[in-house]
């Protein structure tokens, strides 16, 4: 469900201004805080038929900031000091505190789910997956997505794509890398 399009879930969405649903609210811009793209859902998401195996997209770009360092630690338990305690990150490895790995992926999946905008039924397996540098405060990221494989399923009604995705920092740096595979619904047939 597209939570900007429900009236009834628009009292969660910090996001959204109730005289302009299609645009943030002011506040965010005037804490100086970096308002993320709306992604565009004017055109119908891409079917399994509509994909080739070579295409290639580079998501939106996101800054990764201490609060969601902090709200990740909350929520999944990590209190590691590399990530939450500044003093101590200093001594450690990086020189100073880290975002969890597992933060950075599960950003980077929301990043991919627009670019592109998929009919995902269901998401099969991270067939490999490295972590290759770290991702500091401040860091922005985006992702850049390519088809590896298609096997089209169910005669034809649905396909599992594998994707190709690299995690990259605002220096180009490579900071994950891997490759999953996803169910994806084939091209609606005709009604008659």
């Amino acid at each position: 469900m597209d939570c900007l399009d429900a009236a009834e879930t628009t009292q969660h969405n910090p996001f959204h201004n109730r005289n302009h649903p299609r645009e943030f609210t002011s506040d965010l811009v005037d804490r100086g805080e970096p308002i993320p793209p709306m992604p565009d859902r004017t055109q119908p998401p891409l079917n399994f038929h509509d994909l080739a195996v070579g295409d290639a997209w580079t998501s939106p770009a996101r800054t990764v900031t201490e609060a969601d360092i902090a709200h990740f630690a909350g929520l999944s338990g990590d209190y590691n000091p590399l990530h939450v305690d500044a003093e101590a990150a200093r001594a450690g490895p990086f020189g100073g505190p880290v975002a969890h790995g597992l933060l950075v992926l599960s950003i980077s999946t929301g990043l991919s789910a627009h670019a592109p905008r998929v009919d995902t039924l269901a998401f099969l397996e991270m067939v490999s997956w490295r972590f290759l540098n770290p991702v500091k405060p401040g860091d922005t990221i985006r992702v850049l997505t390519a088809v590896e494989a298609l096997e089209p399923r169910s005669r034809d009604r649905r396909g599992v794509v594998t994707w190709s995705r690299r995690i990259v920092n605002q220096a180009g740096t490579v900071v994950q890398e891997g490759t999953t595979r996803t169910l994806v619904r084939g091209r609606p047939t005709p009604a008659n």
